[in-house]
């Protein structure tokens, strides 16, 4: 299929949509919908000319075609899920299946009064009011095609609301799970409020059966309001034969405290972009991420931190290992504007090649505008320390063992940082079973 082809495929099907929900969904949803099928048209699919894009080829979705998951029915059982759930802890959990909720797979324990734990089109048709100061506040979509390609398409995707002076002390843990007999395309909205003095855990999973291909479009939209503490932590653990192509928009008020832990262990073709806005003073942001790539895997992250106002402070660590022919992309932006005085900000990229034909672009940037600031920035890339791995080998260690040591050593910068102690033990054994040998 060209690209043309599946640009107008898309219109074809959002008149379906369209016919199919318009009843369904609040009129100013729909304006936005239309704006930003309008938008994605005018974009159209990026490809290497685009500067964002300059190392990340997108034909495998392009040329592609992709069903709606409505046309394909799906069936998945509790024991599928299994590998994706946490152990041993207490916590409310939502599943998406080819992106729409699954109830009978869900558990909903009780939250403190105000809370929200529910999916998106649930709440469009209950309570829109509720996410309409927030659905496309972050996660707008004029420069970004696959952005505009979700809010056009969107049916679902969870909906974590925590009012003011509220606790979450549980995490809660969303799951995506993706399966068909045929390849799809799903688009989850995830969309995640917390209020002003509020704390929360959340992590938000993608994973799918294994060997299947299908394309995940996903975005995020966090708000975090003034004083609230928010631990967001995101694993991609797709298909090896999957593309995952998602965008995380980050907004912080005043003296919010937001960290987010960024685990990607699967997936053909991946691209992660994440971006964080610094509104107002007193704001902590952390972004760190682990990935993992062979085969002839191609996966990149995007990293946008902009300071807007003083006295805020952010850190970066994004630590990557690619084996085989794999392929992998960093680009990391620290924005510091004019009024950003008093700005703290560090960034830091290493990737670990594991073989010859691996190859890493990294781009870390800074822009800054502001003269009493803190800016660190740096990138290294190298292989495994052949001291290190002479040493464990000159005790009896053997070569493969010697090899997946140094390397979960290397990994475990990022793991060890997980405050959620099962969720950390499962990516710690699926990290093991992912190594080379």
């Amino acid at each position: 299929m060209t690209v043309a082809a599946a640009q107008d495929l898309y219109a074809s099907r959002f008149e379906r949509f369209v016919a199919e929900r318009g009843d369904q969904e609040p009129s100013w949803l729909w304006t936005i919908r239309r704006a930003a099928l309008d938008r994605f048209h005018a974009l159209g699919f990026p490809t290497t000319r685009d500067e964002e894009w300059r190392f990340t080829p997108v034909a495998a979705i392009s040329e592609s075609v992709f069903k709606a998951a409505d046309e394909v029915t799906a069936r998945v059982t509790k024991a599928q899920l299994a590998p994706y759930l946490l152990r041993q802890v207490s916590c409310t959990l939502l599943v998406f299946v080819n992106g729409r909720f699954s109830p009978e797979l869900s558990t909903i324990h009780g939250a403190a009064r105000g809370v929200v734990l529910s999916n998106l089109a649930s709440v469009l048709q209950t309570d829109p009011g509720l996410i309409d100061p927030y659905l496309t506040r972050c996660a707008t979509f004029d420069r970004q095609a696959f952005t505009a390609l979700n809010t056009a398409f969107a049916q679902d995707g969870a909906v974590v609301h925590i009012p003011a002076n509220t606790v979450l002390s549980q995490p809660v843990h969303v799951l995506y799970y993706s399966t068909a007999s045929e390849p799809v395309v799903t688009h989850p909205r995830t969309i995640l409020v917390a209020g002003d003095n509020s704390q929360g855990r959340i992590i938000e999973m993608y994973a799918g059966a294994e060997g299947e291909r299908y394309w995940t479009n996903a975005v995020t939209e966090i708000v975090a309001g003034e004083n609230s503490h928010i631990d967001h932590f995101r694993v991609q653990r797709e298909s090896l034969s999957a593309s995952h192509i998602s965008s995380t928009h980050i907004l912080l008020e005043r003296s919010a405290v937001f960290a987010q832990q960024s685990v990607t262990l699967g997936g053909a073709l991946v691209r992660n972009d994440i971006n964080a806005r610094l509104s107002a003073e007193g704001i902590e942001c952390t972004l760190n991420g682990l990935y993992l790539g062979n085969g002839n895997c191609l996966i990149d992250n995007h990293t946008a931190i902009d300071h807007a106002m003083p006295h805020c402070a952010s850190h970066e660590l994004y630590k990557g290992m690619l084996d085989g022919h794999a392929r992998g992309v960093f680009n990391g932006k620290i924005f510091v504007r004019q009024d950003a005085q008093k700005t703290d900000a560090k960034q830091t990229n290493q990737v670990l090649l594991l073989s010859d034909d691996a190859t890493i672009n990294t781009k870390p940037q800074l822009e800054i505008f502001a003269d009493d600031v803190k800016c660190t920035h740096g990138a290294t890339v190298g292989q495994i320390d052949a001291e290190a791995l002479f040493y464990l080998r000159a005790r009896g260690i053997g070569r493969d063992e010697a090899r997946a040591m140094l390397v979960h050593a290397f990994a475990s910068d990022v793991i060890d940082r997980i405050s959620i102690e099962p969720l950390r033990q499962a990516l710690e054994e699926a990290l093991l079973a992912y190594l080379p040998t």
